[in-house]
């Protein structure tokens, strides 16, 4: 808690900040315990109860829904346009792949401006962006080059959200469950979006379903404008190299296996997913029963997340990472029997509900990063989850070219518990932040 700001607001003050001064009868260790109780009872109706949280909450679900509209209808719109289905696809592709870049090269925004002012621009810039894609006559070129650009702000303003989370909701147990919520909402609006974009489609041209999503991108800046607070940046703004904040991170032994552990094991837990259409195909289930496959890994880890939030405790979901994260990839072992529809879907389902384990690793990370390197750390955070996962799809669609699919999955499944057991021991051979205090930064991070 030392060297957090306070979250806006009396109330969200008293809630979540303990004002020691207040109340010098009560020993401070015994009030933060108290709190603590008080925020695992209202699990997540206790985020709502934080007045900035609400519009915070709907601009990000405004902006996930309008992105997965776009995805659909611009890909659309190229096919019409050009008749090739490479285009299309790669037009889906410039979703993803300047993730990496824009993370890395825009990461030092994130504590160097001021939050809102980030957010507002990050989403001003994606609702100009989609509003010229509408405009008529625009090549497809441009139409591509609007994507990229659209793509390349996502993760600054990713890691600037999740960072200013902990500014709104405090660092404790309030923030692992507003986090929590953002990835539900993120895994269900992919879901819903899709449908919802197909059936848009039915109704609308791409271009005008093009048009909703620039709405979308502006509301959401004037929910940010207007419903969140003006906050200091969090780091002075002084010159450094793009990749200052990616060695601070990764220089760090603790934040760079707390790092990894988020990032590589979707690496592996991703190959079933990427490969089952061919699967499906091998085992001779129809469409149906494809698509019904393709919704249990996100419908898992939905699941997970809302017990873990809901039924436990902080202390009981930070001792879980460890054997949940060990034991999430090992529900792919099932695929080395080539089972069939039934068994498939409990794997996936399995998988997903062990995903449980990213809210005691979430308590871990904010505990570690410094404050002035948290909108650095969240935004590299977001870029890797999201390349990995780009690049683990590539390795399992590479290998299955050599191998069996069924072989490729349960092969995932060991090396990924295998690679999560080696982070872990990692992990605990790091110790606390390499000795440093919460509240520095350290000459790493600077």
């Amino acid at each position: 808690m030392k060297g957090q700001r306070s979250p806006s607001g009396p109330r969200a003050v008293i809630r979540h900040r303990p004002n020691h001064c207040a109340a010098p009868t009560v020993a401070p260790q015994a009030l933060r315990m108290s709190i603590t109780v008080n925020e695992a009872a209202g699990g997540y109706r206790s985020v709502f109860r934080v007045r900035e949280f609400r519009p915070v909450f709907a601009a990000h679900l405004l902006s996930v829904l309008g992105i997965v509209v776009a995805e659909i209808a611009l890909t659309v719109l190229v096919f019409r346009a050009t008749g090739s289905p490479l285009m299309s696809a790669l037009t889906f592709a410039l979703g993803f792949l300047p993730y990496a870049l824009g993370g890395t090269l825009l990461a030092g925004i994130a504590d160097r401006r001021p939050a809102r002012r980030v957010l507002v621009g990050c989403d001003l810039v994606c609702a100009a962006c989609a509003a010229a894609m509408v405009l008529p006559g625009t090549p497809v070129a441009a139409l591509l080059v609007l994507r990229c650009a659209m793509a390349f702000v996502a993760p600054l303003f990713q890691g600037t959200r999740n960072a200013s989370l902990a500014d709104i909701l405090g660092s404790g147990d309030v923030y692992v469950l507003g986090r929590s919520l953002m990835r539900m909402v993120a895994q269900s609006a992919q879901l819903i979006g899709f449908g919802l974009g197909g059936l848009l489609l039915t109704l609308l041209a791409p271009r005008a379903a093009i048009a909703l999503t620039a709405a979308g991108f502006l509301c959401s800046a004037l929910l940010l404008r207007f419903g969140t607070a003006e906050r200091p940046a969090r780091a002075a703004a002084e010159r450094t190299s793009p990749l200052a904040g990616t060695r601070a991170v990764l220089g760090d032994r603790r934040l760079r296996a707390l790092t990894l552990l988020f990032w590589l094991p979707p690496v592996f837990v991703i190959a079933p997913e990427a490969l089952l259409a061919p699967y499906a195909d091998g085992i001779g289930a129809g469409t149906a029963a494809l698509g019904v496959m393709m919704c249990a890994l996100p419908v898992g880890t939905i699941a997970g997340e809302l017990w873990a939030g809901s039924a436990l405790g902080p202390r009981t979901r930070s001792r879980l990472v460890a054997p949940l994260a060990a034991v999430g990839p090992l529900p792919l072992l099932v695929y080395a029997a080539r089972p069939g529809v039934v068994a498939v879907l409990a794997a996936l389902l399995l998988a997903g509900l062990a995903h449980a384990y990213t809210l005691g690793l979430d308590q871990w990370y904010v505990d570690a990063v410094p404050d002035g390197l948290r909108g650095r750390a969240m935004t590299l955070l977001s870029t890797g989850l999201m390349t990995l996962q780009g690049v683990g799809m590539a390795l399992a669609g590479l290998a299955a070219e050599f191998l069996p699919v069924h072989v490729v999955v349960a092969g995932a499944g060991v090396l990924g518990t295998a690679v999560v057991l080696l982070l872990l021991a990692a992990l605990r051979s790091a110790g606390p932040r390499d000795g440093r205090p919460k509240n520095e930064t350290g000459p790493a991070a600077k």
